[in-house]
């Protein structure tokens, strides 16, 4: 076997127990019993122990050392090389974390999930408040164990997009803010979009997953290897390209919540299962790092194809002028007074809201400015979990306008400061702004994309995507990946020319 060879079986050992924490992440959110909850954090941990030690051993770093030789002189770009070259630099962070703190991490997560949930239920912040707290702290220590030259924060997002920092996400908030603030004060001008059809009428939930199954399969995703469950809060996730699973959650009363949502997350699970078979159980489908077994080089790149496919397609002109006449075949009763025009604007209205999952495209990104600004002073000590709510309630008022009249609509809204993912909240703008870059580029590049969105036919974008975004998994930074295929780092532009368009047909310059 040679030294290339022995490295990669080595990575495969440390992806399946990546897979078996997937596997066992799933099962806790979609089938779990909730008295399995102290235990099954202690198996997570078990596993994620062995995972790290296997990772973070010296045996690791010889297969390195050996493979790094064999493949030297090959192309930068092969995978080989992008395989050992990710490996290495991960390795070297990874052994700064202490498994002690990666075993109190994962063994914290499971009841902090938990508990999480409890108190959303209950509205208690109060309850959630101690394990938020010790949440922070391992992050902190974490942060201080990787090292930055900033902020805290710079360390943190090494694990979810490499490349950015602190600095640069506040001038990236900065023209965002710039370019969206005049479009959202134009459109509250304007009378709101009708909309009682989708608020004030019953959507029962099995048609509800039937339409959004019929969706998912013309988008390209891959019922084979892939499903759809019931869940919290929606996730994808998984277990190599051959087993990629996609939830939701139902609300009879508001059917938009689990349409785009499935479109969303249909978006993750095509670039999981579009990941070249060559990588398969290598370290260009595994993030060394938290240890999961996922191929999208980045949060904010993953984040990109949910966003690309739920907005720019899913929220088009064109979509519903092609697939409205579907949905209105499982709703006809819902849907009897209702057009694709009409439709089509309601689901595109702008107006602040409360929460982040259900929000427009225009305030979306002042929601993930709140969340990185508190993550931000989380971690610097500028902010007290004690008063947490307090500062969220705030930072709505003043970014939105809006006021949340309680903590299951504020501080609690969310799942991921519960399951450690400090620092991920900034890859859903980071994907916005990506996913528009990508879009652009697509368009340009393959002129057999538009006319076949047009007429309702999505396989075009989905091979350019998979060509360019998808097959590579980890093996370009955020930024190699974006330069390669659209020919620039990333930049708002795209993503300010999309919505500019968009909104001036809708709200247009009175």
């Amino acid at each position: 076997m040679s030294a290339y060879d022995e490295f990669t079986a080595h990575i495969a050992k440390i992806n399946d127990l990546c897979c078996v924490l997937n596997l066992l992440t799933w099962d806790s959110r979609t089938q779990m019993p909730e008295g399995g909850t102290e235990t099954r954090g202690h198996q997570i941990s078990t596993v994620a122990g062995v995972a790290q030690e296997m990772f973070t051993n010296p045996k690791t770093l010889q297969l390195i050392d050996a493979a790094e030789k064999e493949v030297a002189g090959e192309p930068e770009d092969s995978y080989r090389v992008r395989a050992v070259k990710y490996a290495r630099e991960h390795y070297e962070i990874a052994r700064r974390i202490p498994a002690s703190v990666v075993t109190e991490l994962n063994e914290l997560k499971s009841m902090s999930q938990a508990v999480w949930i409890e108190a959303r239920q209950k509205n208690d912040f109060k309850m959630f408040a101690p394990y938020l707290a010790k949440m922070v702290g391992l992050q902190q220590k974490i942060a201080e164990a990787i090292g930055y030259k900033e902020h805290p924060y710079d360390a943190l997002l090494v694990r979810y997009e490499p490349g950015m920092t602190a600095r640069r996400l506040k001038e990236l908030f900065a023209e965002l803010k710039a370019g969206l603030t005049p479009i959202l004060e134009r459109a509250k001008a304007y009378p709101e979009a009708r909309h009682d059809f989708l608020t004030e009428r019953i959507y029962p939930a099995d048609k509800q997953k039937a339409f959004a199954t019929e969706i998912s399969r013309k988008f390209g995703y891959d019922f084979d290897r892939g499903r759809i469950d019931l869940t919290v809060h929606p996730f994808e996730i998984s277990f190599t390209r051959q087993d990629v699973r996609i939830t939701t959650r139902y609300d009879e009363k508001y059917a938009p919540q689990a349409l785009f949502g499935l479109f969303h997350e249909t978006g993750h699970g095509l670039y999981e299962q579009g990941a070249d078979p060559a990588i398969t159980r290598t370290a260009l489908a595994t993030d060394l790092l938290d240890l999961y077994a996922v191929a999208g080089t980045s949060y904010g790149a993953h984040e990109a194809q949910s966003r690309l496919w739920e907005n720019l397609v899913g929220r088009s002109e064109v979509f519903w002028k092609n697939q409205f006449p579907l949905l209105q075949s499982y709703f006809p009763e819902q849907l009897k007074d209702v057009d694709a025009e009409a439709f089509y604007r309601a689901v595109n209205r702008v107006k602040p809201s409360l929460v982040r999952t259900e929000s427009d495209e225009i305030t979306y990104n002042f929601h993930i400015m709140i969340r990185v600004e508190i993550e931000m002073g989380l971690l610097d000590g500028t902010i007290s979990i004690e008063k947490l709510p307090e500062i969220w309630k705030a930072k709505y008022e003043e970014y939105l306008g809006v006021t949340p009249p309680n903590d299951t609509l504020g501080a609690l809204q969310d799942i991921h400061w519960s399951s450690g993912l400090f620092g991920s909240f900034c890859t859903y703008t980071i994907g916005n702004i990506m996913s528009a870059q990508f879009y652009e580029a697509a368009l340009k590049q393959n002129p057999e994309i538009k006319p076949a969105l047009e007429k309702g036919e999505y396989k075009p974008l989905l091979d350019w995507l998979t060509e360019n975004v998808y097959r590579h998994g980890h093996a370009f930074l955020p930024d190699e990946l974006l330069q390669r295929s659209t020919g620039s780092k990333l930049n708002t532009g795209p993503y300010l020319r999309y919505l500019t368009e968009k909104f001036d047909l809708l709200f247009p310059h009175k």
